[in-house]
């Protein structure tokens, strides 16, 4: 018998879930604008901000493990319980809960089977709208296609030690990050800063 998710330890998890990394695939950008349509039919408009296409996904040549990570930016007047319910109605799995913090992040996926991934996998990143590091990093990587090939070759030296250790991977990649999106953030200014109402 099959366990469930909630039954599984997470190195049952990783291992059932790997790194897998693979060459850009051009259909990326199509997966995130039917899943964008598909999250606009399924929440309240009034609430929604902004959804970007973030990671390695959204940028083109790039490496990257098959999975289209999107940003939903939502306001703080929204109903977070009613948004997780329509979300899960709309097949989306809750897979981490930020607890620490009185900012919103909660992520969710789409396409995490008993049996391994599907041919479409999705997180969608569920936060507040504010200036992201994520959209930085995201904008400099394609405008700098150098340091994309860097980040590239940084992820496949790390994919083998860290095949069935999701948090170390990322972890091993916070220094490139980190130091990209000062960059970027230098380059780009205020690009995605909201005038928050005091």
């Amino acid at each position: 018998m099959t366990k469930s998710f909630s039954e599984m330890s997470l190195e049952e998890l990783w291992q059932l879930f790997p790194i897998i990394l693979k060459k850009h695939n051009s259909e990326y950008k199509e997966w995130y604008r039917e899943e964008k349509k598909n999250l606009l039919a399924a929440l309240p408009k009034k609430y929604i901000e902004r959804i970007n296409h973030i990671g390695s996904t959204a940028v083109p040549g790039l490496l990257a493990k098959p999975t289209v990570d999107i940003l939903l930016e939502i306001s703080r007047e929204a109903g977070i319980a009613k948004i997780e319910a329509e979300l899960k109605n709309a097949g989306w799995t809750l897979m981490h809960r930020n607890e620490d913090s009185q900012e919103l992040n909660l992520v969710f996926n789409k396409g995490y089977t008993p049996h391994g991934f599907a041919d479409k996998v999705f997180h969608l990143h569920l936060r507040y709208l504010d200036d992201w590091d994520e959209l930085y990093f995201r904008d400099y990587l394609i405008a700098h296609p150098k340091i994309a090939e860097n980040y590239g070759a940084l992820k496949k030296n790390l994919e083998a030690e860290y095949k069935n250790n999701r948090d170390g991977y990322t972890e091993a990649k916070t220094n490139f990050i980190t130091k990209w999106t000062a960059e970027a953030r230098k380059d780009f200014k205020n690009k995605y800063k909201i005038n928050k109402k005091d």
